[in-house]
């Protein structure tokens, strides 16, 4: 696995593809977030903008291998174990991209409450903001890996229902990156700095059924 994940890694890096997503993202926060505001607030931002880019980071690395590579990778290692790779490279350069993101936004924005009343240690700000990150980064590619290939093949089926996708997860009351980041938006409002333990825990579970199906397809569809 390790060497399909170098492969896939190498692929996303070469093909430069990775850029838009990430030039959207830093665009996302440079509107939402600004130095001086509540970090909680501001990390609560960083966490939701995350979830539609790891989306797009998991169609990104679905669909950027050539078809000869990917059904060579496939038959020399098994196409499940090699969408697999795919899917966790995606995440992994999402995982990383909200972790550089939630150290800047920490270290910019004011480690204080909403309001600037109570204070806010940013350590115990990150140690909040860094799992809503990930939960929203594992959500995003839980959607992503629903709504591409071998699941979605048409891009004119799979880019909307990504998009849908990605704004249900975002919105809808019980899902774990919506827990997330509320819970960082009312604790600015108090000072206190959840940690969204639970929130991470749904949507890792989320993500790897996602994982699995999608692998599980490309299987079964694999000539």
């Amino acid at each position: 696995m390790t060497a399909l994940l170098r492969y896939q890694a190498d692929l996303l890096l070469r093909s430069q593809r990775w850029l838009p997503p990430v030039i959207l993202y830093a665009a996302f926060l440079g509107i939402g977030v600004r130095g001086g505001e509540p970090v909680l607030d501001s990390l609560g931002y960083t966490a939701a903008f995350l979830l539609p880019v790891a989306a797009w980071l998991v169609r990104i690395c679905a669909t950027g291998e050539p078809a000869a590579a990917r059904a060579c990778v496939a038959a020399a290692r098994g196409p499940a174990r090699a969408h697999l790779a795919c899917l966790l490279s995606a995440l992994i350069a999402a995982v990383l991209l909200g972790v550089a993101a939630t150290v800047v936004v920490t270290l910019i924005s004011d480690p204080a409450s909403n309001g600037h009343r109570v204070h806010v240690p940013p350590l115990r700000a990150a140690a909040a903001g860094l799992p809503a990150a990930l939960a929203c980064a594992l959500l995003g590619a839980a959607v992503g890996a629903l709504t591409t290939r071998p699941v979605l093949r048409s891009t004119g089926r799979a880019v909307p229902a990504m998009l849908l996708g990605a704004l249900l997860a975002m919105v809808l009351a019980g899902s774990p990156a919506q827990a997330a980041v509320s819970g960082l938006v009312t604790g600015s409002q108090t000072g206190r700095a959840p940690l969204p333990l639970l929130p991470l825990a749904g949507a890792a579970l989320l993500a790897a059924a996602a994982f699995a199906a999608a692998a599980g397809l490309a299987a079964r569809r694999s000539p």
